[in-house]
């Protein structure tokens, strides 16, 4: 087993990330122990599949991974976002959530750290992992992108509930 371990997001609005890498599926934890959700991807020739969060509360992850391209959707047809990275040399980069609305992806694969920012200068989230050589660094990233929706997903959830309460 491989452990892929970092933050998403600041010290104080982000996420931390733990992962356990098996060679085939990639489990763990996205946030705490209280406020977050489990992270399950299954990388099979190819495809890669699996969820971000419980049965109701969360997302699915369907489509390609191949060492040098991600394109998945993360969510259902209707409500979800998709992904594309392209991996060359050390450089990961590619863009989340559509043209218009969605947010550039630029990450660095560096020996055992990838790191680098989801969104731009002003309203965007670091990234910074630990991987181990067997984690894929398309996985790795992708698996980064998943803690960045969840992240994103429950701070518009918190704040639609604190406006309602108001």
């Amino acid at each position: 087993m491989s452990d892929l371990s970092g933050r998403i997001g600041g010290l104080t609005a982000g996420y931390d990330l733990h992962a356990e890498w098996d060679g085939t599926r990639l489990r763990g934890r996205i946030g705490g122990r209280f406020q977050g959700k489990d992270l399950d991807l299954t990388l099979r020739g190819g495809d890669v599949e699996g969820r971000v969060g419980g049965t109701f509360a969360g997302f699915d992850v369907n489509g390609d991974l191949t060492p040098e391209r991600v394109a998945v959707r993360l969510g259902g047809r209707i409500q979800g976002d998709d992904l594309t990275l392209t991996q060359r040399g050390e450089d990961i980069g590619g863009r989340f959530s559509g043209r218009v609305m969605g947010k550039d992806v630029s990450f660095r694969h560096h020996g055992p750290h990838l790191a680098g920012r989801i969104g731009g200068a002003v309203d965007g989230k670091d990234v910074n992992l630990k991987l181990p050589s067997s984690v894929p660094p398309l996985l790795a990233a992708l698996a980064a992108v998943c803690a960045y929706k969840a992240l994103e997903d429950d701070q518009a959830s918190a704040a639609a509930s604190s406006s309602a309460a108001s």
